[in-house]
């Protein structure tokens, strides 16, 4: 369920900033642009997710 809704929430993101940065710049807004960027950016963040630790980090003590 984490990966449906980290998706459904990246794809939606990413077709709104599709639309407000086509818009200022005058084109007409590409809905597959933004859905392949809405996978690029999903897989990322599950990435990241994945390599940061889900400890705290240790006191460092001289």
């Amino acid at each position: 369920m984490k990966v449906f809704w980290t998706f459904f929430w990246t794809f939606l993101l990413v077709q709104m900033l599709t639309y407000v940065v086509s818009a200022m710049n005058g084109v007409k807004p590409d809905f597959a642009q933004g859905a392949i960027l809405g996978v690029v950016v999903t897989v990322l963040i599950l990435i990241v997710g994945a390599i940061i630790p889900d400890e705290p980090a240790k006191a460092y003590h001289h």
